[in-house]
């Protein structure tokens, strides 16, 4: 179990941090929520119910979609594109899906390789592009839930003012809706600009998405 622990610390240490984060939104999200209810002279309810909520639910597939599309893009994009002595990048004339031999795929496998890293044809190209394609479908699975969540949240709304609700179609083409998503996403497209760029400049010493302390600024695709 210690060997395991310290083995997968990363990702537990995150996966409890998650956990923990979502835990307490809950609680918060619970709370603001019976605060607003009560300003209107409703009644609150309970943490089970705010849980199940359209309101709980838009928040965190929001969060969700944002935190996967700017995955998928940083991964799609850092195929084709580079940035001169970033970490974060190949480096400059390295760009593009690269060689067989350099992925050591198909004959270039070698025997710690996975299966289907030395499979060939669609199983190979699959596997390939694996990771980006799972990005791409959660950040999908999350956006079609914050848009069905938000339609009915919204339509609570529509409902507690006495005007019509809306279609999901009609909701996810309102101000709304993309108010709520691109203020996700321009946090999410920044905060990956600013690592990109300081990372040129500015050092974590023994950080894997850092370049070592002594490393010249110009130098590229390499980690501390």
């Amino acid at each position: 179990m210690k060997r395991f622990v310290k083995e997968n610390s990363l990702s537990l240490f995150f996966l409890v941090a998650f956990v923990l984060a979502l835990v307490g939104q809950s609680f918060a999200g619970n709370a603001a929520a019976n605060d607003q209810r009560l300003s209107e002279g409703g009644a609150p309810i309970s943490w089970a119910r705010y849980v199940t909520s359209s309101d709980f639910a838009v928040d965190v597939a929001e969060n969700w979609q944002s935190e996967y599309l700017q995955f998928l893009l940083f991964i799609l994009a850092t195929v084709w594109l580079v940035q001169r002595g970033s970490p974060e990048s190949k480096k400059p004339g390295e760009e593009g899906g690269e060689s067989d031999a350099e992925q050591k795929t198909g004959r270039h496998a070698t025997p710690g390789s996975p299966k289907w890293a030395r499979a060939t044809g669609l199983r190979q190209t699959l596997y390939g592009n694996s990771l980006g394609v799972l990005m791409g479908v959660i950040f999908v699975l999350s956006w079609l839930g914050q848009s069905v969540a938000g339609t009915a949240r919204y339509n609570e709304q529509q409902l507690a003012r006495l005007q019509d609700p809306v279609s999901w179609g009609g909701y996810v083409t309102s101000g709304d809706f993309w108010d709520r998503t691109l203020q996700n996403w321009q946090s999410e497209f920044l905060a990956v600009l600013s690592m990109v760029v300081f990372s040129v400049y500015l050092r974590q010493r023994g950080s894997p998405e850092s370049k070592p302390v002594g490393a010249p600024h110009g130098q590229t695709d390499v980690e501390g």
